[in-house]
């Protein structure tokens, strides 16, 4: 069962791509079917996970290291989950959003290629099957941004094209040396064999290099914004909320089962500081730019500066486990808001003609839905009660308390403090006084889905903070930390 249920989110994405490709007229149907046959899939693998625990299953009863194994704990589940979630809800808004034939039907296969990628690498459970999926994401991300039809999307995924092959080529190289060294690619069984040497420092090197590199972590951002901000909507939300996600769980899967063992604190610290400086930078160009898609790009690279801080709690054994949870809880909560922000820019883009923020104002009445859910998601970025973002944060927050680093609370309220000013920036002109006879410059009518999608997935982000304890008890299920606990299960 639990085999059927894996191949389910992985191959049924992956057929859809085909199907939709050969059967465009109903392309659309066949996607959304997909979709909720995953979400579906997926929510029977977490009740199993919740009445048996974790479980492993082996492809065509083959084991590691000779053959490919999936693997589901809470970490797994739960990013297949909201992955899940925002793929019902990035297809719902799609289908109005493109309108025409051309972009919507090469957008459909592509982002069916992209979900099975990312259910793909959030199951696997080796490094070239990372290596593998990181490659099918990347492709299919780089085609999606092209899809806006202009000279900076082309730009922009190019750039983006060029970066995804250079961090892909840094990963398989520490990936090869890895395997010259050991003869094993398995996460456990690596864990078992690894040993502190210069082969083993260089190759871990190279792939976090590489992981960086795609996560756009600071100073490696150079390609983000350009590609989000020019992509259109429905692939910027996907390209924020889940993709960059993608990169990220690679490093913390990698960091909890190998680099603590020969890893110095100082790698932690200097992955930390660059966390610190990307929630400032990040928030900075969100304040200065002239782009509403672009604030909303650079807010990002703010964002993944807070995934960073796990690295320096992570050094304390005592509260890692609560700064695990702090940072899983700010990867969903991020991913829910920022798809509601980045459809909610795509409404008034769509609307208006253009995101030049000094020009948009006042657009409140003409889009009320849209602003509502626009300042629910900011309000979970910003970390304000009782939405996820503020668990997250109050999470981090209290284990940095604990472990005596009363400098991460001036680093965190001060990048909530920044978030604000960014947020209300573009809030104060929704509602400015004077009318604008130029902000309707286009005929497009934004349809009830296109305003919907946007205000619950914004929602759903605030609902976040309700639910803090099912949702950390779920990562309690074979956390990344008992690598050498995990019940097996061979199918």
């Amino acid at each position: 069962m639990t085999l059927g249920l894996i191949g389910i989110c992985v191959f049924a994405p992956l057929l859809a791509a085909i199907a939709s490709f050969t059967y465009r007229k109903n392309a659309y149907f066949l996607v959304l079917i997909t979709s909720l046959l995953v979400v579906t899939a997926i929510t029977f693998l977490t009740f199993l996970l919740h009445r048996d625990g974790s479980f492993i299953v082996a492809l065509g009863g083959w084991v590691a290291p000779l053959g490919i194994q999936w693997r589901v704990d809470g970490f797994a589940s739960l990013m297949l989950l909201i992955t899940s979630i925002i793929a019902i809800a990035i297809t719902l808004y799609a289908k109005d959003y493109f309108h025409r034939e051309e972009q919507r039907q090469s957008f459909w296969p592509l982002w069916m290629i992209l979900l099975a990628g990312l259910n793909a690498l959030f199951l696997s459970n080796d490094l070239f099957n990372w290596y593998v999926t990181l490659e099918l994401i990347g492709i299919s991300a780089v085609a999606l941004v092209t899809l806006a039809n202009s000279s900076r999307a082309d730009r922009a995924a190019f750039r983006y094209l060029l970066v995804s092959l250079l961090g892909s080529l840094c990963f398989l190289a520490g990936v090869a040396l890895l395997y010259r060294a050991y003869g094993v690619l398995d996460i456990f069984l690596l864990e078992k064999v690894v040993t502190q040497n210069l082969n083993t420092t260089i190759s871990l090197s190279l792939i976090l290099a590489g992981l960086l590199l795609k996560s756009a972590i600071f100073p490696l951002h150079f390609w983000l914004a350009p590609a989000h901000s020019n992509a259109p909507a429905p692939v910027s939300a996907l390209l924020s909320a889940l993709v960059v996600k993608g990169s990220f769980y690679i490093i913390l899967r990698i960091w909890f089962a190998i680099s603590p063992e020969i890893s110095s604190n100082l790698v932690a610290i200097g992955l930390s500081t660059i966390g610190i400086f990307a929630i400032f930078w990040g928030s900075l160009c969100a304040l200065r730019t002239q782009r509403l898609k672009l604030l909303v790009a650079y807010s990002t690279v703010a964002q993944l500066g807070y995934f960073m801080l796990f690295f320096l709690l992570s050094m304390h054994a005592e509260i890692r486990q609560v700064a695990f949870g702090g940072v899983v809880y700010f990867i969903i909560s991020h991913a829910l808001a920022k798809s509601a922000l980045f459809l909610g820019a795509g409404n008034i883009q769509k609307l208006a003609g253009h995101d030049k923020i000094n020009q948009l104002q006042p657009f409140a009445t003409q889009l009320p839905m849209t602003m509502f859910a626009f300042a629910l998601a900011g309000a979970s970025i910003m970390g304000l009660p009782p939405s996820g973002g503020f668990i997250a944060k109050w999470t981090v927050l209290n284990a940095a308390l604990v472990s005596d680093q009363w400098y991460l609370v001036i680093v965190l309220i001060g990048g909530g403090l920044l978030s604000a000013a960014y947020i209300f920036r573009i809030l104060k002109l929704a509602f400015h006084s004077q009318s604008s006879l130029d902000f309707y410059k286009t005929n497009s009518v934004i349809s009830p889905t296109m305003q919907w999608v946007p205000l619950v997935l914004a929602m759903a982000a605030i609902a976040l903070g309700f639910n803090a304890i099912p949702t950390l008890s779920l990562l309690e299920i074979s956390s990344p930390f008992d690598y050498l606990h995990t019940n097996g299960e061979s199918s």
